[in-house]
């Protein structure tokens, strides 16, 4: 170990982003099935500011203080016992659950996989959750080639990643945005409709085949016009609104147990060129409380990140 402290972003209330604070912590050893990642870049998901924030307390408390960030990509620094998969030195990316705003992160070493070469630490780290959970909403949509799937918030980092797993699964997409973020789908394969008040007549105007299924990335109460696009809920999944249950909707949960396989499946798209994903700004660990503000807000195109140095 080359440090035997390290800076790490916490909080030891719930509340507003101010209660985030930098501070020094010792470094951690990486215990059996574990890795010690030194962290090069940390997505930021609305999960992160949700926790921080108590608004999801009652289903998921956490333990103070607490270390926002479940997306890291960086080098492995160490090698707990059990751990065959991975060596000091290692480029990684993967999602840990906690603990990515930091210099370094302990991490479960099944829930990462191998940084390809040449992807910008930024882009692995803003993977993670958006392919682990576009992935399952794709599978909990059973979407399959020539059916035509609506993606409302589709310019996010979910949204934008599902749109893109679809195309390469042969689905037609459509999806929602502001009119700014049209020509960034159209550049990633969809066809844009403007989100809002009407946009289920916008989305039957372009769609010749009829509407097959539809996710909800955004969580802003569009529900009752997708399950009436999509002719029922049965195919209608979110992963944003609380009260699908009201409208007969499954909520998407993407868990740890699928999550190598859909990264390493996900890094191989990388590299060939069939999955992209937008950069929205990168923060420092002094400005965590500014990237939550900017998540929050709702209107970012692509990932925010975080990063150490």
């Amino acid at each position: 170990m080359t440090k035997e402290m390290y800076r790490a972003v916490e909080f030891s209330e719930y509340g507003g982003p101010e209660v985030l604070r930098v501070v020094d912590r010792e470094v951690p050893r990486a215990g059996p099935g574990q890795v010690l990642v030194e962290v090069r870049a940390a997505g930021v998901n609305p999960l992160d500011w949700q926790l921080r924030s108590g608004a999801v307390a009652q289903m998921m408390p956490v333990e103070f203080p607490s270390v926002p960030g479940g997306d890291v990509a960086g080098v492995v620094a160490e090698a707990g016992a059990d751990v065959t998969g991975f060596a000091v030195g290692d480029e990684v990316f993967g999602s840990i659950g906690s603990g990515g705003y930091a210099e370094f992160a302990l991490a479960p070493a099944a829930q990462l996989a191998r940084k390809p070469e040449g992807v910008p630490w930024e882009v692995a780290a803003g993977l993670p959750v958006a392919v682990n959970t576009a992935y399952q909403v794709l599978t909990d949509l059973g979407l399959k080639s020539g059916e035509t799937v609506v993606v409302d918030g589709a310019a996010g980092g979910v949204g934008s990643v599902a749109v893109q797993l679809a195309r390469h699964l042969g689905a037609t997409v459509i999806g929602t945005a502001s009119e700014r973020n049209h020509a960034y789908l159209r550049s990633l394969g969809a066809e844009p409709v403007t989100y809002g008040e009407g946009f289920a007549e916008r989305v039957r105007a372009v769609a010749a085949k009829g509407v097959d299924a539809a996710f909800d990335a955004a969580g802003k109460g569009s529900l009752p016009a997708l399950v009436e696009l999509a002719g029922g809920p049965d195919r209608v999944v979110t992963i944003a609104d609380h009260r699908a249950a009201e409208h007969g909707v499954r909520f998407a949960f993407a868990g740890p147990d699928a999550i190598r396989e859909r990264l390493e499946q996900a890094a191989a798209l990388v590299v060939s060129g069939g999955l992209t994903l937008s950069v929205a700004r990168t923060y420092p660990l002094s400005r965590a409380a500014d990237a939550h503000r900017e998540s929050a807000g709702g209107h970012v195109r692509g990932k925010l990140i975080i990063t150490p140095n």
